[in-house]
């Protein structure tokens, strides 16, 4: 099959849909499949289209629909779709009614989504590759790693005010990885680490940099308010690296509702005391370790493959081809004119 990969995010770009879109051109084209990634579908012929972001992708989906009534359309739902524009945007909203399936990135993201199209929801983990070789982690600190790039949805600073809250015994040092996404947030972070001696920023770094500070670290902290199933805590089980996540369902969906490693988004102190104990207490930390060890089969890249194959054989070739009836599931043709064509 021809395969289109549609991201919003740009060649080059580290933010975490232009990630998701190259790993999952891997993965198709390890599957035989010829697959292009693109920021806008332009026109022409594929077998399928596949957009990432129901909202920002819309006046791509909008045109392949229209010109493709009878091809298959998968739209894969980012966290910012099913937690915030599919409650505000009727544009996101279309574009779930145009599509033949829909992705989601972990369970609890399904009861976000229209009733009606819910039956169109497949779940697909994100996977990550173990790190097969890795530095042990410092002796002289606790390192945590806050891995993703600084906007105001991630709480950034967060784990950086909670370390500022934690006892002088305390060893423990935040290594912050992530560009400034705003000349703010530079601003703010070089003013945290000119004040705050357990904080670091280490900017943006190459993947396999970002990677091994991770694996090196004792924790990972994601301090978000919403996530659709954060490519990040898959990363940290696959580095065999426990995590401590605001309770989001974005969060939940992956760890579990009982997993212990959580605090209320924007509470520092709360956060502080998991830190503290995570530091302090090696049956707490060992048990965070144990549970996120037995989640590492939910981020195995051939579980994802499999999840891939299983979803592709729905969309059969004979179903694909011009002038068959269209997939069942997969909406309107085309929107009724008239309906608003960009964000």
């Amino acid at each position: 099959m021809k395969i289109r990969i549609i991201t919003p995010a740009p060649p080059r770009s580290r933010k975490g849909n232009r990630v998701t879109a190259l790993r999952w051109a891997r993965i198709l084209r390890a599957l035989g499949h010829h697959v292009e990634i693109e920021q806008q579908y332009q026109g022409g012929w594929c077998d399928l289209l596949v957009a990432l972001h129901a909202r920002r992708s819309f006046a791509s989906i909008r045109h392949f629909r229209c010109e493709h009534p009878q091809l298959p359309l998968i739209v894969a739902l980012t966290g910012t779709d099913v937690y915030q524009d599919l409650r505000t945007s009727p544009l996101a909203r279309q574009s779930l009614e145009m599509a033949t399936r829909l992705i989601v990135l972990q369970p609890l993201a399904i009861a976000e989504i229209p009733e009606r199209v819910r039956p169109k929801a497949r779940v697909i983990y994100q996977s990550a590759e173990p790190i097969r070789r890795r530095a042990a982690p410092a002796k002289s600190t606790f390192d945590v790693c806050v891995l993703g790039h600084l906007r105001p949805v991630k709480d950034p600073f967060r784990t950086a005010l909670a370390a500022r809250l934690l006892p002088a015994s305390s060893r423990l040092q935040v290594l912050q990885v992530g560009a400034a996404l705003s000349q703010e947030m530079a601003e703010r972070a070089r003013t945290e680490a000119a004040c705050n001696p357990r904080y670091r920023w280490l900017g943006e770094l190459p993947r396999w940099r970002a990677r091994h500070t991770l694996a090196r670290s004792r924790l990972l902290v994601l301090t978000s308010k919403l996530e659709g199933g954060a490519n990040v805590v898959s990363e940290a089980l696959a580095a065999a690296v426990p995590v401590l996540s605001s309770r989001i369902p974005g969060s939940v969906g992956i760890l579990g509702e009982e997993y212990p490693g959580y605090f209320p988004f924007g509470e520092a102190r709360l956060l502080a005391a998991l830190l503290h104990r995570a530091e302090t207490d090696t049956g707490f930390y060992e048990e965070l370790r144990a549970w996120c060890q037995r989640l590492a089969p939910l981020i195995d890249p051939a579980r994802e493959r499999q999840s891939w194959e299983s979803l592709l054989r729905e969309l059969s070739p004979r179903e694909a081809r011009p002038g068959q009836p269209q997939l069942r599931g997969a909406g309107p043709s085309c929107p009724l004119p008239g309906f608003p064509t960009s964000p």
